[in-house]
């Protein structure tokens, strides 16, 4: 058919909230070393216009809050070559206890390296994806 797939978008979508997690200090290792990560609880997305095989989107994504154990990640598809919003997204994450398996309290060491700006900030981390 021609156009992006909404898997695709749950992809990119995890692949960004890893990327940004990653520049901000908190890579796969360093969750494992505390013993907790995010579990997706629930996503989100609003499909706007068609990303057709070929395009290249970027990917904007920032924490929009935090609460208790939980945290909302927001992300917009943008079409470059247009400036089209193709999609807008969100993820409710929650953090959770690998040996348990049980939410837990985002401790303040994470909470101390990612910025919660609600609304799209004017500067958000970026990826590049190909569709």
């Amino acid at each position: 058919m021609n156009h992006a797939n909404n898997v695709c978008y749950i992809r990119w979508m995890q692949e960004a909230a890893v990327a940004h997690s990653t520049a901000n200090g908190w890579g796969t290792p360093r969750y494992l070393e505390l013993g907790s990560a995010w579990y997706a609880r629930r996503h989100t997305v609003e499909y706007l216009a068609p990303a057709l095989l070929g395009d290249e989107l970027i990917v904007r994504t920032w924490i929009a809050d935090w609460k208790g154990v939980r945290s909302t990640r927001r992300y917009r598809f943008i079409r470059p070559k247009d400036g089209v919003v193709v999609a807008t997204a969100e993820t409710c994450w929650a953090f959770v206890n690998l040996k348990t398996r049980r939410p837990v309290r985002i401790p303040d060491e994470v909470h101390r390296c990612f910025l919660v700006v609600g609304d799209e900030p004017e500067s958000v981390d970026e990826l590049t994806m190909d569709s």
